[in-house]
């Protein structure tokens, strides 16, 4: 016969929208609420059949061991972990798990664990949105000079540990400040991401293009070598110029055009530079050359080679 403390947890289970489990040490449901055909397409019945983690996202589950270990320990409270899980039809959704143990009143060892799964889909959602609005640079659409930061270090460290190289563009519109002087700023803003639209579509899937700062665009180029960056440096070069956008202050040819520096970076033991301002460094003077040569062309940087950690 049912305990009267089992009548309400039950009575309290069917009615949650959340899927409410009770799951024994050896991690084996006892219970599933009715709630889990609703949010997980799976019948109360298929859950008790198959070991608690099962329908659990791969990447997600030692986050999920880590938590529910941490859960079982004596005199703390429960947390929570955000986790993947798959939907009877095959996709996955994220919802937030808790587990709370109960213990033996006498021996205070666990016996089960009440675990409740809570669907957070749309907050995940809308978190990743604002995640990405957060390193999107608002005028041009491309990754913002926060994400270029992170973007860049992330890929300078993977440069240093598997040994390969890396590049970097550095491109600036040719005299700006007189297409803004001329056709004011809201048209200055329409160029420039009319340009922004140009480079990604230029620029390979690997490549990551960023706003840099005013009419600077940057792009990184993953594992690549001064003769595929002057490459890809040369087709946005070209499809900037193919834009054939009026700009009287260029006296060279009356469009917009844009000049690049190109910086190539090497993973060899005993170089001499360590940091990505080297790199950095290096395509901006590269650039200042190009700015210093006629504009509309594309200079590379002198070789640089990292020192490895």
């Amino acid at each position: 016969m049912a305990s009267e403390d089992d009548t309400d947890f039950q009575l309290l289970a069917e009615y949650s929208g959340d899927v409410i489990c009770r799951s024994g040490v050896d991690m084996k449901f006892r219970y599933v609420s009715p709630s889990s055909f609703d949010v997980l397409g799976w019948l109360p019945e298929e859950m008790m059949a198959m070991d608690a983690f099962a329908l659990i996202y791969p990447e997600d589950l030692p986050g999920l061991f880590a938590v529910a270990t941490r859960n079982f320990a004596p005199g703390v409270e429960p947390d929570r972990a955000s986790v993947r899980i798959r939907k009877k039809d095959g996709t996955y959704i994220w919802v937030e798990f808790i587990a709370r143990v109960i213990r033996d009143p006498s021996t205070q060892e666990a016996i089960e664990a009440v675990v409740t799964m809570r669907d957070i889909s749309e907050r995940k959602a809308l978190e990743e949105k604002l995640s990405i609005l957060a390193l999107t640079d608002a005028l041009t659409g491309l990754a913002n000079r926060r994400a270029f930061d992170e973007a860049l270090n992330r890929e300078w460290k993977r440069t240093l540990r598997e040994g390969s190289r890396i590049s970097l563009l550095l491109l600036d519109v040719d005299n700006f400040k007189s297409f803004n002087d001329e056709y004011g700023h809201q048209v200055g803003d329409d160029c420039l991401r009319t340009i922004a639209i140009a480079v990604k579509e230029a620029v390979r899937a690997s490549d990551i293009p960023a706003r840099y700062g005013g009419e600077e665009i940057a792009v990184i180029l993953p594992s690549t070598d001064t003769a595929g960056a002057v490459e890809v440096a040369e087709k946005i070069r070209a499809a900037v110029e193919a834009l054939q956008l009026t700009h009287k202050g260029n006296s060279e040819t009356g469009r917009i055009t844009v000049s690049i520096g190109v910086a190539t970076a090497l993973s060899r033991h005993g170089g001499t530079m360590r940091m990505p301002e080297s790199l950095l460094l290096a395509a901006d003077n590269a650039l200042y050359k190009a700015k210093r040569e006629g504009r509309n062309r594309v200079e590379t940087a002198l070789l640089v080679a990292i020192k490895e950690l």
